[in-house]
């Protein structure tokens, strides 16, 4: 009779515990979806933040996006590294032209605290020089990093589509 009420005793721990660790796992398994959600969201929020800095040619705004020892590697230009080398970059590039952009987001995925994104954008460059409008499509790679628990872009590079 002993032997029957531990196995009883230890049958019925063993199923709790199982059925306490499914909990568990579910929980954590939310818990993971929600911040992916979450961090998908920020990140969407960053491109069209940066979206907005290369409309209306704010250099500061779109190098404050960046890491500190941030890339941004334009088409056809040398690779900015570093805040004060980026921000040259983009005070020269938007001397020259004058974006109106449009991003579309194909693709963000996310490692802890890296991430990268895949887009496009479409829309039309203003060239300061003679004053023509011309149209602009590039597909760009972005990677992201965490920096004070926010995400920065790390490494910026596009290229154009036509």
């Amino acid at each position: 009779m002993k032997n029957l009420v531990i196995i009883l005793m230890t049958t019925t721990l063993f199923a709790f515990s199982q059925n306490t660790s499914k909990n568990t796992n579910s929980t954590n398994i939310k818990n993971t979806e929600t911040m992916e959600k979450l961090a998908k969201q920020e990140i969407e929020n960053l491109l069209m933040a940066y979206m907005e800095t290369l409309n209306t040619s704010n250099a500061e705004k779109a190098t404050s996006l960046y890491t500190k020892d941030g890339a941004f590697m334009p088409s056809g230009a040398p690779t900015a590294i570093g805040t004060e080398n980026i921000k040259r970059a983009y005070d020269f590039v938007f001397s020259q032209i004058q974006l109106n952009l449009e991003f579309y987001i194909e693709e963000i995925t996310i490692e802890n605290t890296m991430a990268y994104a895949v887009t496009s954008s479409k829309g039309s460059t203003l060239i300061h020089a003679n004053g023509e409008t011309i149209p602009e499509e590039n597909r760009e790679l972005f990677v992201f990093e965490k920096e004070n628990d926010t995400w920065k872009i790390a490494r910026y590079m596009f290229n154009k589509t036509k």
